[in-house]
This record gives C-alpha cells, structure tokens and sequence, in this order.
C-alpha cells in the first residue's frame, strides 16, 4: 500500500492522540475523543506549512490535540499567537508503546530525505533518486556495503550504512507490530 505523506502525518497524529500519555510529571492523561481527532486533522490539513524544507517549522501537537507550529520565532498556534506548551513534535521520530519507533519523516538520517514529491515520498539518499529500500534489496541479496558501493559510486559507504540501518529499523517496526 502506498501512503502519501499527510497520511503519515495523520496517522500519526490519531495515534498520538488516542493513546494514554503521562506527562513529565507524572500526570496521566486519557485518550482524545475521536471527534477531537478528527478536528486536529482538519486543522492539520488546513495548515499550509512547507513542513519538508531544510529550515522547516516544525509540527507540534499538545496533549488536547492542539496543533501548533514551531518557527523561528517560537511556537505559535494556528492564529499565529506565540505560545508556551508542552508538545509533541510531529515530525521527529515517534516512539510507540508497542516499543516501535517511526522515523523522522523528512531526515531519518542525517544522509536521508523524505520528500513529498520525490520518489513518491519514499526514504532516500540525499542529493539523489536512490531509494533506500533499494538499497537494502541488494543487501538482502547478498551484497555488502562495497559491493552496494560498487554498482552506485556516487553514494557513500555512511550512506548506504544509514540506508540499511534505516530500513532494518522499519523492517522490526513492522514485526513487532505482527507479533
């Protein structure tokens, strides 16, 4: 299945929000009504924000399931207030209660974008067309980091080292979550 980038921003955000959270003090909070989810999905769609630029704003979202944007000059709400809150990027990689982790959606690695756009928003090499997943068939395959080097030159053994690395990561999200 394919899933476009504001689906992963999505489920990300459901997932969030249904789940129990305890705050750094302790305090546990319930899960948010899906009809609260379903407005910090409209408010997430409504925001045309270039979240996947290299100097992005980050997106943030609080334990009510407000969104906010995090910009040069602090974290504003949606009317562009600054604010103060304790909030959850949206972005940045995500850690799960069943022991997953999901990657940061637009560097997993400091050698990887995801860009909408490019690729169909699959997990790449920087500065390149090369998708990662491509890469770690070749090392399923049998191929090395040398050998993977060999056949694509203009990418580094660091790249294809976070490449693997990074689809590993996503091939044990998606057994854990079988199990």
């Amino acid at each position: 299945m394919l899933w476009s980038y504001a689906d992963l921003m999505g489920l990300r955000v459901i997932y969030w929000l249904r789940q129990r959270k305890t705050t750094k003090l302790g305090v546990e909070i319930p899960r948010t009504s899906m009809p609260a989810v379903r407005r910090a999905l409209k408010e997430l769609r409504a925001l045309e924000v270039s979240i996947w630029d290299r100097e992005r704003p980050s997106l943030l979202v609080d334990t009510r399931g407000q969104i906010y944007v995090k910009a040069r000059d602090g974290v504003q709400n949606l009317a562009r207030q600054v604010v103060r809150e304790d909030v959850l990027d949206l972005i940045a990689p995500f850690p799960t209660a069943e022991g997953t982790r999901g990657p940061d959606l637009v560097a997993p690695r400091a050698e990887l974008r995801i860009v909408p756009g490019k690729l169909s928003g699959s997990p790449h090499v920087v500065h390149t067309r090369l998708e990662t997943r491509a890469l770690a068939a070749l090392a399923a395959d049998g191929f090395d980091v040398a050998g993977i080097q060999r056949l694509y030159p203009y990418v580094s053994p660091p790249q294809i080292a976070q490449a693997l690395e990074l689809e590993r990561q996503l091939d044990d999200n998606l057994h854990k979550r079988a199990a």
